[in-house]
């Protein structure tokens, strides 16, 4: 069965100056269409999970964000921290840093911290930050988001140089195969962009322009 739109869509508010009635906004609007989540920062976590309560759409917080560079240990706190409150998706940015200098073990124990923290009680996604990456990066990252079995390869957080394009996402597809579905974040603000990304391969869109994109319309903002 095709799945529908709004199922693929991580309603996304990220933006420092979000408000508590913004965050409430969102939730309403995530709930009215049935996405898949809110995202969310953590200091709303348990603000967003007591508005979507009676409703299937689920919380799902970031971590590590923006830049990847906080220890595995204080990336797995916040995990445990976020998960306590009522987030059942976590969204961790890959140590960029310690990936560019050869550090894959350490990249790939930063991951296993946040993927242990959240064992049987949350998803993981991984932020590659692909607009910082060569393409063997790319699928260098790929590769060690799953061997330390995460759920979800990403590709932004939407505050970098640049967002998701639809040849990062076919990359990171042709990478992780069936063990790993793919998120396209950053940059995604119409139905148009929505379909390239799902059809490189992404089963997951961070957008916030969700309700843009289910009416068929295009945003002026990024995420």
């Amino acid at each position: 069965m095709k799945k529908s739109i709004a199922s693929y869509i991580d309603h996304t508010l990220l933006k420092p100056e979000a408000t508590k009635s913004q965050v409430e906004v969102l939730c309403q609007e995530a709930a009215k269409y049935e996405f898949a989540s809110v995202c969310v920062n953590p200091t709303w976590v348990a603000f967003a999970a007591e508005q979507l309560k009676d409703s299937p759409v689920k919380v799902c917080t970031v971590i590590g964000f923006p830049l990847g560079a906080s220890t595995a240990d204080t990336k797995a706190f916040e995990t445990k921290d976020a998960i306590a409150k009522g987030a059942t998706e976590i969204d961790m940015v890959l140590n960029v840093g310690a990936l560019k200098s050869g550090l894959t073990e350490d990249v790939k124990a930063d991951i296993e911290a946040v993927v242990q923290a959240a064992k049987g009680k949350a998803i993981v996604k991984v932020i590659l930050e692909t607009c910082l990456l060569t393409k063997d990066e790319i699928v260098l990252a790929s590769q060690l988001s799953k061997e330390a079995g995460a759920d979800f390869v990403k590709t932004s957080t939407g505050f970098s140089t640049g967002g998701a394009t639809a040849e990062d996402v076919k990359l990171m597809k042709e990478t992780v195969g069936a063990d790993l579905e793919v998120k396209a974040s950053g940059g995604i603000r119409s139905l148009e962009d929505f379909n390239k990304m799902v059809e490189a391969g992404a089963t997951r869109i961070g957008a916030s322009s969700g309700v843009l994109i289910m009416e068929g319309q295009k945003s002026d903002t990024d995420y």
